[in-house]
């Protein structure tokens, strides 16, 4: 697959959304078809967890440092994409701080899964044999759910659980 060109150059691209919709595998994808570096918020948590950081301060941790290394990769001429569940303005807050700082445009792509049936089955397939507080049970998504604040702003929505390959809708936005 050859790069998606954005329009102007870089781009700061920012996926939100509950766990198990989908958003690694999406964020994943369009990093590949940029080139550009996928940074998952979850990887630096599970790193903190391992120091024995846990809690909401760790969470929020996990979301600066993830700017800051994405404002190093914007400062080297890079596209980066953000994987993260961004349930709260104030993390969303982040990322357009950072795309203003970096002179880069923001495009937010909050991920669903409209199939709340098929939602709880991506949720509990991911649960492993031993219990892992970084991976949500169905319970926990449904409390994530209640406390995720509405979005306000410009942003592309994508259903997952519609059967066509978002992919080319998304880098259309991405132009």
């Amino acid at each position: 697959m050859s790069a998606a060109p954005v329009a102007g150059g870089q781009v700061l691209v920012a996926f939100a959304g509950l766990p198990g919709v989908g958003k690694s595998v999406l964020a994943t994808r369009v990093g590949a078809a940029l080139r550009a570096p996928v940074l998952p918020v979850v990887r630096v948590e599970r790193a903190l967890a391992r120091y024995g950081l846990v809690g909401d301060v760790p969470g929020m941790a996990a979301y600066g440092a993830v700017a800051g290394l994405a404002e190093v990769q914007l400062g080297l001429g890079l596209s980066v994409v953000v994987d993260a569940v961004n349930p709260v303005a104030s993390a969303r807050g982040l990322w357009h701080d950072l795309a203003e700082r970096a002179g880069v445009p923001l495009r937010m792509i909050e991920v669903h899964c409209g199939d709340e049936a098929e939602h709880r089955r991506r949720v509990e397939a991911r649960l492993p044999a031993e219990p892992d507080p970084l991976l949500p049970t169905w319970e926990q998504t449904l409390v994530r759910r209640a406390e995720y604040e509405p979005f306000i702003g410009p942003r592309l929505v994508v259903d997952t659980a519609v059967d066509i390959d978002p992919l080319p809708g998304i880098l259309a936005y991405l132009r």
